[in-house]
């Protein structure tokens, strides 16, 4: 009797990933809006191993995602869906693809979608699609070469401990993942609360060679008026921390 082979998992995980998966129970009106309209948004992924792996010979069809050819940013670590589901709304040229690893997170994207979309007097925001993935593996196999027209990485777990920096998204791993992704011209931007982070971002970013700081070198940019005021920024303001924005174009 023959059998299956097993699978190659030599470039499975090989950093620490980012985020720690947590649980949480949805809420009643999210599991109605993520039963009822889910499936509309969320896009399937198949797995290798994890729940948030992503199959490495997996390719996401972008066009066949959203129905159409458009410009199309990305956002990691999208949350509670503020920021991309605002975005989406205000920008129906574009199409966003939103990352997030914590299931009512997306669920509550999905409210937001639902509710944006009744505002607009139309079902929902059909220019907006959500995966529930570790971003570097959807970086790095799974999203076409140059498909991104921006990049967007806000607020990332800063892990703060010096201990635990090893699992900061922003690294030199990663600007290769995102040098990959963003077509040539294209915007990477990124937000922390954390100054030591952000100095962090600025010499990964900077060390590249992918990637030119759109105000110059070593420079923080404005304020980005596509980011959107989250509950998390306010909890930043609250706390007195400074938000750093910078913007990055692929060269």
């Amino acid at each position: 009797m023959s059998q299956t082979a097993p699978p190659d998992l030599s470039r499975f995980r090989k950093q620490p990933v980012s985020f720690v998966r947590r649980s949480g129970r949805l809420t009643d009106k999210q599991q109605r809006a993520w039963d009822a309209r889910g499936d509309a948004y969320v896009i399937d992924v198949p797995r290798a191993v994890a729940r948030t792996s992503v199959e490495l010979t997996w390719s996401l069809d972008v066009p066949q995602a959203f129905g159409r050819t458009a410009p199309l940013v990305l956002e990691i670590g999208s949350g509670l869906g503020e920021c991309v589901a605002a975005a989406a709304s205000s920008d129906p040229a574009r199409d966003f693809l939103a990352v997030e690893v914590y299931e009512p997170g997306l669920a509550q994207t999905v409210v937001r979608a639902e509710r944006a979309g009744l505002e607009l007097g139309q079902e929902g925001l059909p220019n907006l699609r959500l995966v529930q993935a570790n971003a570097a593996e959807l970086l790095d196999t799974a999203l076409p070469a140059g498909s991104l027209d921006e990049l967007w990485v806000f607020f990332p777990d800063p892990w703060h401990k010096s201990r635990h920096h090893k699992r900061r998204l922003v690294n030199g791993s990663f600007a290769e993942l995102a040098a990959r992704a963003v077509r040539p011209g294209g915007t990477w931007r990124l937000a922390t609360d954390w100054a030591e982070y952000a100095e962090q971002m600025i010499a990964v970013v900077e060390a590249s060679g992918h990637f030119r700081n759109a105000h110059g070198a070593g420079r923080t940019a404005p304020r980005f008026p596509g980011r959107v005021l989250t509950s998390f920024e306010r909890k930043a303001h609250a706390a007195g921390r400074a938000i750093t924005d910078l913007e990055y174009v692929r060269v």
